[in-house]
């Protein structure tokens, strides 16, 4: 039988390790502690629409596509371990001053004018959807099609779905990638990733989280994801069975330590939106490190006759799980995605003489 190591146990990996075991692979997965780092911190939004911005063409386009392949993803995997990982249907981005509204107006003409469904709303209609918001949002875009998962239950389901399909879990840092006899190997190692090929442009981008758990008595979270910019800072909001994650601020640190700053930034500009949280428990505050690329687009396909690059997919990491698990699978069986040709390796000048 066919073996392939999978390098990295987040989310993408586990993604890849289980959708290789599935095709017919013998799939070992390498991390000393899978799931745990920033697949475990991530907010869960599926949301490259409301993000678009004219120019970013190729960015749009990819997730986009990665958006299209999360449906079968997740029915197949809600299949093989009962467990549906969606907590939100759309999303709403709100504008808070005129700026903002204008901005609205461009994403919808701009990703609208692409054949993307996005409703421009007005005041009334934004608290129609969405009451608990506050008065001073002036309108709103819903991406009706724009869903969102819970990280954490997706780890859960595909660890699950990992080892009813055989895959072997070694709890193992690989420190040299030619050090693994398998036929095939998967580069997944997010963030760490050029430690173990040194040309990949992939960087840590540190992001901080909140996850608030709603008390006795406290009105419950909004039924969608709720995105805004507060002083030019972007913050979401995406409902929980118990409450929300608020994110995320976004530096470039390689720590994971969570900053007094961050915390208040990040309270602030939720209760300016959604002032009701302040009446909500706050129960965790961690950070994790995205695996950052130049351009903001992943790292996916070949940088050797042996090894295949799923990382760097930065902020959208969620997003991609289930278009890089099918693009692994169809690199791994000889023939790529047309669809994440721009997310293609080569593209860099650090890797521009193909594989090696």
């Amino acid at each position: 039988m066919r073996t392939v190591a999978v390098v990295g146990g987040g989310a993408i990996g586990l993604g890849a390790a289980w959708r290789a075991a599935a095709a017919g692979w013998s799939v070992t997965l390498f991390d000393p502690a899978p799931g745990t780092g920033a697949s475990w911190v991530a907010g869960g939004m599926l949301a490259p629409l409301s993000e678009g911005w004219p120019g970013e063409d190729r960015v749009l386009d990819f997730g986009a596509a990665a958006l299209a392949h999360w449906p079968e993803f997740a029915a197949r995997l809600e299949r093989v371990t009962g467990i549906d990982v969606f907590v939100a249907d759309s999303t709403l981005t709100v504008a808070l001053d005129a700026a903002d509204a204008a901005d609205l107006r461009t994403v919808a003409d701009w990703v609208g004018g692409r054949g993307h469904d996005l409703r421009l709303l007005d005041r009334s209609a934004v608290r129609a959807l969405e009451p608990a918001l506050a008065r001073t949002v002036r309108a709103g875009l819903l991406a009706p099609a724009e869903p969102a998962i819970d990280n954490r239950r997706l780890v859960g389901a595909l660890r699950r779905a990992c080892a009813d399909a055989g895959v072997e879990s070694r709890a193992e840092t690989v420190t040299d990638l030619a050090d693994l006899p398998h036929d095939q190997i998967v580069l997944a190692a997010g963030s760490a990733s050029a430690r173990l090929w040194p040309e990949l442009p992939v960087r840590p981008v540190k992001g901080e989280i909140l996850r608030l758990r709603r008390r006795p008595g406290v009105a419950p979270p909004p039924q969608r994801v709720i995105r805004a910019r507060v002083h030019g800072r972007p913050v979401y909001m995406v409902p929980r069975a118990d409450g929300l994650v608020i994110g995320a601020t976004q530096y470039e640190a390689g720590d994971t330590e969570v900053t007094v700053a961050g915390v208040r930034d990040l309270i602030a500009d939720a209760e300016a939106v959604l002032p009701g949280i302040g009446d909500y428990e706050l129960a965790e505050a961690s950070a994790g490190l995205r695996p950052g690329s130049p351009d903001n687009l992943p790292l996916l396909g070949r940088l050797s006759d042996r090894v295949v690059a799923a990382t760097g997919h930065g902020r959208n990491g969620m997003l991609a799980v289930a278009l890089t698990a099918d693009a692994v699978c169809a690199e791994l069986g000889g023939a790529g995605l047309a669809e994440v040709a721009s997310a293609a390796p080569q593209r860099f000048s650090s890797l521009a003489g193909g594989v090696r």
